[in-house]
């Protein structure tokens, strides 16, 4: 039975100090939860936990260790000023501790300065009759994405570059959802190596580039690079842009990678 993200957002249970809840099996990656709906329960917890906080501005995420079966989220206050505000969110399960984010929230404030570069890619979003596929049999959590990769020559030999959207988003939180999306690109180093590889995301940088992410149908564009690898070490910069061309967010990721 296919789990959709809000389906276990809801499930989550309140307990003292926190939440309980469940990584269904639809939304595992190997051994562990997939670090986008690992992620996006904690922002979910980190939301809830305390009253009138601004948009989300930047997730610092740690993939410390497994998660699966039963779950808690413990969200903790680290300082909240006048303008901005810090939460702490811990996911373990039987294993330990598995993730530990932070999530800064901040409104907007007055500046002299405003200044922005780059577009998008060269890649058009999925039409009504652009045939997408519906993830990976091999992968679990990929099956709750459609996609559509680009794979032509005008992508480079370490880089990613993929239209996605959640199949089942109705009544999620629009940062929710985007912190799901953001992760659901192979690590770009998995393209050097020419296959599938026993790999981890160690941490995860994610700044967010306007108060609301907005785009049409459901669909945004990723990208993901890497200009080192070495040594079972890959640092990654991540981007993702929304259906009209728009940056949305600009990310960074170590992974590790054991071939």
């Amino acid at each position: 039975m296919m789990t959709s993200l809000k389906q276990a957002i809801d499930a989550l249970e309140p307990i003292e100090g926190g939440w309980r809840g469940t990584v269904p099996e639809n939304w595992t990656q190997g051994r562990t939860a997939y670090g986008g709906f690992s992620a996006a329960l904690a922002l979910h917890a980190a939301q809830i936990s305390d009253i009138d906080l601004p948009p989300l501005r930047s997730a610092q995420v740690s993939f410390i260790g497994p998660l699966s079966g039963e779950i808690t989220l413990r969200a903790r206050r680290l300082r909240r000023g006048r303008n901005a505000a810090f939460v702490e969110v811990d996911v373990e399960s039987a294993a330990g501790l598995g993730l530990r984010a932070t999530f800064v929230f901040m409104g907007a404030v007055a500046s002299r300065v405003d200044h922005q570069t780059g577009g998008a890619p060269d890649f058009p979003m999925p039409g009504p009759d652009t045939q997408t596929f519906r993830g990976h049999s091999a992968v679990a959590f990929s099956r709750n994405f459609d996609l559509l990769d680009r794979r032509d020559d005008g992508v480079g030999p370490s880089e990613w570059l993929r239209w996605a959207r959640l199949a089942e988003r109705d009544g999620l939180d629009p940062m929710v959802e985007l912190i799901a999306i953001a992760d659901c690109l192979p690590p770009a180093a998995l393209k050097l190596l020419g296959g599938p590889a026993p790999l981890s995301s160690m941490t995860w940088l994610l700044n967010i580039l306007g108060p609301q992410p907005v785009t049409r149908d459901g669909w945004w564009l990723l990208r993901a690079t890497t200009d080192y690898t070495r040594e079972g070490s890959s640092s990654q910069q991540m981007a993702i842009w929304n259906a009209d061309g728009t940056p949305v967010a600009e990310q960074m990721q170590s992974v590790a990678i054991f071939a």
